[in-house]
């Protein structure tokens, strides 16, 4: 029972981690940067809107606080939405199964581009937000409708979550997992039905573009080449090897300066700006 208590109460925290990274009010708060606008048309200049994908534990706005005004500053039509919603609701999304997490980013993808008139759409994700949205793409008619597919702290062969995930196989807790409302957290584990499909084959496909961003330091996603893709119309992307003086974790992604700049740079390659290395470090989270 120590065992099981020790691993539940480390699970907790790392669901919880990401809802308060930055930010600490309640997840039904309205963005304030001109996101979720459903009345943005696309520029000429950026014709595709941009959807944005959360990651376990995130939910519509959270996870996105420093890239989406960013984008939408860039002049890009900018959504999320909250997937995967269990016990938790729309506080910490991401948790149910991640096939059905990615019929509802099909969904959303649609809606999107239903509201804007646009035939494709560019997907930005985080941790999970690459997992669902590369299932997707490979299965349910996604290849057709993205144009870019940019991930960070991507996560495509699974985790070991610092060896929660490694522990919870040992004391076959999988199903306890589902049961408590984290059928993503059995789907993360290495060797899982929902990864054993989505590498079933490259996991790019034709058609739109990948870029992948990971860091050396993530402590979430061990091994971090876990988000590294192979393929003609793949961009690997080593954060360390653009920047040295950056070594933030899996969480620090998504609040990284050095990560925005390459992810503006990666949905529109004809208009890059010369990248500037900037010290940032989370210390490790």
């Amino acid at each position: 029972m120590a065992k099981l208590r020790t691993f539940l109460a480390a699970l907790a925290l790392s669901v919880l981690a990401s809802t308060t990274l930055t930010a600490t009010a309640s997840a039904d708060a309205p963005p304030r940067s001109g996101w979720n606008d459903w009345s943005c048309r696309p520029s000429a200049a950026h014709p595709e809107p941009v959807v944005l994908v959360h990651g376990l534990g995130g939910n519509s706005w959270d996870n996105f606080l420093t890239l989406a005004p960013a984008l939408r500053s860039a002049g890009y039509c900018v959504y999320s939405q909250t997937y995967g919603k269990t016990v938790l609701g729309g506080l910490a999304g991401g948790l149910a199964p991640m096939a059905d997490s990615a019929v509802e980013v099909g969904a959303f993808v649609d809606r999107v581009r239903a509201a804007t008139g646009s035939a494709k759409v560019d997907i930005v994700g985080h941790s999970e937000g690459t997992t669902v949205p590369a299932y997707y793409i490979k299965y349910l008619g996604g290849a057709s409708k993205v144009d870019d597919f940019v991930g960070f702290g991507s996560n495509f062969r699974g985790t070991t979550l610092n060896g929660l995930a490694s522990l919870a196989a040992a004391l076959r807790l999988q199903g306890l997992l589902t049961g408590v409302g984290c059928g993503a957290c059995t789907d993360y584990l290495p060797g899982s039905a929902f990864l054993a499909k989505l590498n079933d084959g490259p996991v790019a496909v034709p058609g739109p573009t990948y870029t992948t961003i990971v860091t050396r330091y993530d402590s979430v996603v061990t091994p971090y080449t876990s988000g590294l893709l192979t393929g003609d119309n793949v961009t690997n992307i080593v954060l360390q090897d653009k920047c040295r003086l950056d070594t933030a974790g899996h969480l620090g992604l998504a609040v990284d300066p050095n990560v925005t700049q390459l992810v503006l740079n990666r949905l529109d390659p004809e208009h890059s700006k010369p990248f500037r290395c900037l010290p940032f470090t989370t210390v490790g989270v």
